[in-house]
This record gives C-alpha cells, sequence and structure tokens, in this order.
C-alpha cells in the first residue's frame, strides 16, 4: 500500500492525568483522526511497530501513542507486544477486516491529487529476470508505447514478495506462493520444468543413469541453482524421484540464463524451467537427461497488495498479464 505521510494529533496524550469519571474527552467524542486508523492498519500489516513508524516516516513514540488513542476510543488492547512484533487482537482482526479498504481508498485519493502515485507514477514491478525479459515486457508493450513508466526489481520470489508487502512495489510474479498477510495472488500460469546438461555431461551420465538409480547417481554431479535455496529443483527430485536433493547447489548464480550458460560450458547439471531451454534442445547444446511420463509443473502467480487492483495502472498491468498467462507454458 502507498505509504502517506500524515502528522499525529495535536494533543499530546496524559498518562499521568485522566479526566474525571463521566466526563467525555473530546478524542472519544468528536470525529475519529484517520491517521489513527492509518497507522492501525500498518502495524496490523507488518506485524510491528517500528516497521510501522519506518513505513509512515514517523517515530516509533508516535506509533505507539496512536495505537494507544486508538485503543482508548475503541475501549479494547489491539495489539500484544512481544520480543519480536506485535500481534493482534480478536479485536483488531475484526477492525482491520473493515478499516483496510477505507484505509487504503483513502491513500489512493491523496496520493492521485496530492501525492507521487498519480498517472505520472512509474509502475513498480518485480519478477525474475528470464520472466521480464522473454514474457512480461512483451506483454506490456501496449502500455509502454503509451508512455507508461515501469521500473522492474530483479530478485529472488521471496525478496520480491517482501518489497511488495512493504508497499516498494506494486505488482510482483513469483514462482513460490505467496502467503503474507495483505497480498492477493491468483495464478498466472504453469510451466513444466526439466533437469538439462550438457551434451557430454549427458553422455558421461547415459549408461549408468536409470530412473532408479538417478538420484544416487546426480548426487556425484555439480549442481547449478538460481539460488541456495532451489524450490525449482526440489520440486523436480520430489515429483520424479520421489525423494529429497542430497546435495546442496555448488554453483549459484541468480540468473537462469547464467545457470544455463554454465551448463552448456559442462560445469555441471540443473532444473530450469523448460520454455528457457527450447533453443538449445533444438540445437542441440542441452538435453534433457531424464523424460518423465509426467513432466514436473511449477505454477506461477502474480501478486498484490489488497486494493492496489484498483488503481488504473495496477489494474491495466494486471489485467493484461492474465490475458497473456492464458498463452504460457
Amino acid at each position: 500500500m502507498p505509504s502517506v505521510r500524515v502528522s499525529g494529533p495535536n494533543r499530546r496524550a496524559s498518562h499521568t492525568s485522566r479526566a474525571p469519571q463521566g466526563a467525555v474527552c473530546k478524542e472519544e467524542s468528536g470525529p475519529l483522526n484517520p491517521a489513527l486508523l492509518r497507522t492501525f492498519v500498518e502495524v496490523y500489516r507488518t506485524g510491528s511497530f517500528g516497521k510501522a513508524a519506518h513505513r509512515l516516516h514517523i517515530s516509533q513514540p508516535a506509533v505507539t501513542q496512536q495505537i494507544r488513542m486508538l485503543e482508548e476510543r475503541v475501549g479494547v488492547p489491539l495489539f500484544v507486544r512481544h520480543a519480536t512484533g506485535s500481534r493482534p487482537t480478536p479485536a483488531a482482526e475484526s477492525l482491520a477486516r473493515d478499516a483496510e479498504g477505507a484505509v487504503d481508498a483513502l491513500d489512493f485519493v491523496l496520493q492521485r491529487y496530492f501525492g507521487t502515485d498519480g498517472p505520472a507514477r512509474p509502475l513498480r514491478l518485480g519478477a525474475p529476470s528470464d520472466l521480464i525479459s522473454d514474457r512480461i515486457l512483451p506483454a506490456l508493450a501496449d502500455m509502454l508505447r503509451d508512455s507508461v513508466q515501469l521500473h522492474t526489481t530483479l530478485a529472488l520470489s521471496d525478496a520480491l514478495l517482501s518489497q511488495l508487502a512493504a508497499g516498494e512495489l506494486d505488482i510482483v510474479i513469483a514462482r513460490v506462493r505467496p502467503r503474507l498477510k495483505g497480498i492477493t495472488a491468483l495464478p498466472l500460469y504453469d510451466e513444466e520444468c526439466s533437469l538439462v546438461a550438457s551434451p557430454e555431461t549427458a553422455r558421461d551420465l547415459a549408461p549408468i543413469l536409470t530412473a532408479g538409480e538417478a538420484p544416487h547417481v546426480l548426487s556425484a554431479y555439480p549442481l547449478v541453482a538460481f539460488a541456495e535455496s532451489v524450490p525449482l529443483i526440489d520440486h523436480y527430485w520430489w515429483s520424479v524421484f520421489h525423494a529429497p536433493r542430497s546435495t546442496a547447489p555448488d554453483v549459484v548464480v541468480p540468473d537462469h540464463r547464467a545457470v544455463l550458460s554454465a551448463v552448456r560450458a559442462s560445469v555441471g547439471i540443473t532444473v530450469v524451467p523448460t520454455y528457457l531451454c527450447a533453443d538449445d534442445f533444438a540445437r542441440g547444446t542441452l538435453v534433457p537427461l531424464l523424460k518423465p511420463e509426467i513432466p514436473p509443473i511449477t505454477t506461477t502467480y502474480l501478486a498484490t497488495r489488497e486494493g492496489d487492483v484498483s488503481r488504473p495502472q495496477v489494474s491495466a498491468a494486471h489485467n493484461k498479464l492474465i490475458a497473456c498467462g492464458r498463452t504460457w507454458s
């Protein structure tokens, strides 16, 4: 959700003096300051007073004061603070369900007319590098020709989703299922993945590589991977061999094309989306080591923050990607 800087109440809350019994304080009888709900939603989404303060560009004591004022207004505790953050109470869960949409809508109006979130604001999109170049840029070509500004971030899916939740990105295409609070995700498309090697490596493996011995045989060859965490490779191992991967990656390169370059040079073996290997298979520069009867399939997701799809640029890009995703495999 875009960040809007808001000022705290002019009146300082006092914890040493209280209004006489039966008196109604001004804050409780007048209209609710929207800043209190804005702060509440940020604490709820981030799970931390400190993180909320950072996103709102105010001090942590100011966040604490505003939450305390809101708790006095509603008459119940909203958060239980602990060593690693803040846990919402059942009352906070109920309030968040009703308040998030209203706060998002107010943010959108303020940013559209007074902030940097209007039509001229760049669309901020994150995805793995191969998807940006091969699929996303062609899908959004019409928008880019219409002078829409696009800023892209290339990173691992978990890092991109964290940036999305923090309001630093508008759309993320992720190869893992998003599970963060406040994030909405739709399946974008399913893609096959293949275990590949250079022809030279494949010839060495061919005489001894059988389905039953495959995990043991393959563990002797260097594994080239996109990251230390390798969900694609793990998914292949479980789907085809019904066993966990037994070795850690030997070579880590955070770009699938660089991974393929290393494998072409007979550095080792890897698992990548099959569409990236189509030209290599045709030229014979890479070969699939196995051809499972049912190829492993992974799902790629299109993720946004709740409420952001109502923004015109995000909505247009979201719709184009969904339409193009139906043609991808």
